[in-house]
């Protein structure tokens, strides 16, 4: 098998992993990322509702970026969904990591997320 097709394999059966545990409910909600080369994106959802209540990418035009595949990008994408979280009511959430290890841009998207309010 390819190497990279490999790593997505490994990547979806901890996702399905992660998702058997963490379930967001009206009162903590999930935070869901995906990080993908280029961009980074972030949502919170309520899976008893099955729907978004807020969401914020390194697309946004207002956070102003230069490159969105990057460890800044990724702290501004978690300052934007701690400010549009707190907006909506929401203080605390369940981290949803997607099957992705947790260091790099997951790690500063996190942090930033937490200095903004945001618990989990």
């Amino acid at each position: 098998m390819n190497k990279h097709k490999l790593k997505n394999v490994r990547r979806n059966r901890r996702t399905i992993g992660i998702r058997k545990r963490v379930i967001g409910t009206p009162d903590r909600p999930r935070l869901c990322v995906y990080r993908s080369l280029g961009n980074f994106y972030a949502q919170i959802i309520d899976d008893y509702d099955g729907r978004t209540l807020c969401a914020a990418s390194s697309l946004d035009k207002s956070l102003g970026l230069d490159k969105a595949g990057n460890t800044a990008a990724a702290a501004a994408v978690g300052k934007a969904i701690a400010e549009k979280a707190s907006s909506a009511g929401i203080q605390a959430v369940v981290f949803d990591r997607g099957g992705f290890t947790y260091h790099g841009r997951l790690k500063a998207f996190a942090d930033a997320a937490r200095e903004s309010g945001l618990k989990f």
